[in-house]
């Protein structure tokens, strides 16, 4: 019953985002917002909902295995695994933006994550703990990285195409269709998380191998399917922007709003897994840098690396 209801709340969690991108979406055009801008912040959150709804709702229940797994999870998944295959289908052409501010500023959330929940190591504490203090200062970062998109979205002469908010809905059915997305979210969370820690104490395994594998690929569904498609169609900027965004997202909002809510207590062993989203992170930047392409071959790799990374986890486990 419990892999059957996983099911059902990975479902609600997508199909909600999905639902509230699209209401959203439809009330910004409403008030002439411009396109590139829904693209950048309703559609980057909505692509994070089902990150920041499980960890939220874990952070809440005590879980925190489960709520920083998840984040990381889904990050090193998104950089190793969602590009990997993207541009195994075709080849990603990397913007010049894209190298020289997103994935700097990715790294930099990356190590600032290390930084603050490692109080053992850098503040002397007896137990390491992302605190209401640490998640304000990670929504400060996350607020200068919103006020650089909108700044970027402005001055650019290009819009995003927005496909679902091409034609704006009346205001009562975009207003609808945003209440239905955020309750589909919430309760697929909710869903998500008890579900997964059942299926983890069946099986004897962790919350934070759970988090790393089963809840952090389920909840990266979204960015994984935009990325595919993307690639598919030639969009190269979508399908490698959507995945640098949606991790910059992970860390400074999800973590950020689910520390502030609930202290998080950080098991020793995240750290590892840490590092190396730090490490995949500079790799990814490297292969985007050298020729500005990240070609099947290095699609290969990296998807080779995450498999080798999966293999890793459940051995350690």
């Amino acid at each position: 019953m419990s892999y059957i209801l996983l099911i059902i709340g990975f479902i609600l969690l997508i199909k909600g985002a999905d639902v509230f991108v699209s209401g959203s979406s439809s009330i910004a055009k409403i008030f002439n917002v411009p396109s590139l801008i829904i693209g950048l912040t309703i559609v980057a959150f909505g692509t994070s909902a089902p990150e920041a709804a499980v960890s939220i709702t874990a952070a809440l229940q005590g879980n925190n295995d489960m709520a920083i797994a998840n984040v990381v999870g889904s990050n090193i998944f998104n950089l190793l695994f969602v590009i990997g295959i993207a541009s195994i289908i075709n080849p990603i052409k990397v913007q010049k933006s894209t190298i020289i501010k997103e994935f700097p500023f990715a790294i930099l959330a990356s190590i600032v994550l290390m930084i603050l929940s490692h109080d053992t190591k850098f503040q002397g504490y007896n137990q390491n703990l992302l605190t209401r203090a640490d998640g304000l200062m990670l929504l400060v970062l996350f607020s200068i990285f919103m006020y650089y998109l909108i700044e970027m979205a402005i001055t650019s002469k290009e819009e995003m195409e927005i496909e679902q908010a091409s034609q704006p809905m009346s205001m009562s059915k975009s207003i609808i269709m945003s209440v239905l997305g955020i309750l589909g979210i919430i309760i697929g969370g909710n869903v998500v998380v008890n579900s997964a820690s059942d299926i983890a104490l069946s099986w004897g395994m962790s919350q934070n191998l759970v988090g790393l594998t089963i809840v952090a690929i389920g909840t990266s569904l979204p960015e994984f399917v935009t990325s595919v498609i993307a690639a598919r169609k030639g969009e190269s900027d979508i399908a490698i922007g959507n995945v640098v965004g949606s991790n910059i997202f992970n860390i400074l909002f999800v973590l950020g709003i689910s520390s502030t809510i609930h202290n998080i207590q950080i098991h020793p062993i995240v750290f590892i897994d840490m590092l190396i989203m730090i490490i995949v992170t500079v790799l990814g930047y490297i292969l985007s840098a050298t020729k500005r392409k990240i070609n099947k071959g290095e699609g290969v790799l990296l998807s080779l690396i995450y498999i080798a990374y999966m293999v890793f986890i459940i051995i350690r486990q």
